[in-house]
């Protein structure tokens, strides 16, 4: 038979004190006004009897959940075969179990309204969430921010003070594009990995057209075309391409998952790569090492945007008020086979 489970009665009982007094002690409320013996005594009596406090009676004594949520932009048949996605919530749940929480996470379709996922903070489901891939017409996150609701964006909003730990995009699409045209390549593409709703996809398409204008090159609107997150959104943008009348000699992909269908398209088309066109993506997804000719792309540190992600709320949750609000991690050029020198000018 199974032992049953001591009561928080029984250990005041052997304690000498009140229910209220046990609660206050193993919920380590602040302020109760408990002296340091009688404290000492009641843990002792706790561990020597096997109590532990369940779940919703540290949530009542501390007003916490103990929970923190990711909040993820993307619809539901893209966000479950998202190869980013993987590395960004181990970190973050790696994060959360080294300081007791957990993690609760909630995609955002594209439908919905943007404001959909206050409903977490309303109904008190979680004490902060990180929002993950923020659009530039969401004002319900500053409004939550202006509530003094503990927010982390995983990347930026211009013209918001926001907490945030990102990468630098611009910088990252700069490097990318640099590369193509130091191996000599003058007609250089490029696909977004979103709409242009969403701050990543505005900075990298700012890197995109500074490495341009740094070379001299004139930003061409024709050779710019929209990803959606998926590999479909790049078979189509790389045919559209390829129709032009001057075709580009370099395409800046910005996203590996977009990438991943524009090569299936070159590769029905018997478009050669890199010899006819060249490729950079952005992200390093695992499959991009792995897949025929190996993409050279721009390396993200997922797991560390993660950890550092929610690090960062948790700290906001239990008003360690750090220095720094805005984290920044460096992105690598990984250089692999999807990108070859060119003559043509």
């Amino acid at each position: 038979m199974s032992r049953r489970r001591t009561t928080q009665r029984q250990v005041a009982d052997e304690a000498g004190v009140s229910r209220t007094t046990v609660s206050l002690v193993l919920n380590e409320v602040p302020d109760a006004h408990i002296s340091p013996a009688t404290r000492c005594r009641v843990r002792e009596v706790a561990r020597r009897l096997r109590y532990y406090p369940d779940a919703a009676a540290r949530r009542l004594a501390s007003g916490k959940t103990r929970t923190i949520a990711l909040v993820w932009h993307r619809a539901p048949d893209r966000t479950y075969r998202d190869a980013f996605l993987p590395g960004l919530l181990e970190g973050i749940s790696r994060a959360a179990r080294r300081y007791g929480y957990h993690v609760l996470f909630r995609p955002v379709e594209v439908d919905e309204p943007n404001g959909s996922y206050v409903e977490l903070v309303r109904g008190r489901h979680t004490d902060g969430l990180i929002l993950s891939g923020p659009r530039y017409d969401d004002t319900y996150v500053t409004d939550l921010c202006a509530e003094g609701y503990p927010v982390v964006l995983h990347g930026r909003m211009a013209g918001a003070d926001i907490p945030s730990v990102d990468v630098d995009n611009v910088q990252g699409a700069m490097t990318a594009v640099n590369y193509m045209l130091e191996l000599g390549h003058r007609r250089v593409a490029m696909i977004t990995n979103a709409s242009l709703a969403y701050a990543a996809s505005r900075q990298r398409l700012e890197g995109y057209h500074k490495a341009l204008a740094g070379a001299g090159i004139p930003y061409r609107e024709a050779w710019v075309r929209q990803g959606n997150f998926d590999e479909e959104s790049g078979y189509t943008a790389i045919k559209e391409l390829m129709e032009l009348d001057e075709r580009p000699s370099a395409v800046f992909i910005a996203s590996d998952m977009v990438a991943m269908g524009a090569l299936r398209a070159l590769h029905e088309e018997n478009v050669r790569v890199p010899e006819q066109v060249a490729i950079v993506g952005f992200d390093d997804i695992t499959a991009a090492r792995f897949i025929t000719p190996a993409l050279t792309t721009v390396h993200v540190p997922t797991f560390g945007l993660g950890w550092g992600a929610a690090e960062l709320l948790i700290r906001i949750i239990d008003e360690d008020r750090p220095r720094d609000v805005h984290v920044r991690l460096d992105t690598e050029l990984v250089i692999r086979e999807t990108c070859g020198a060119c003559s043509c000018r």
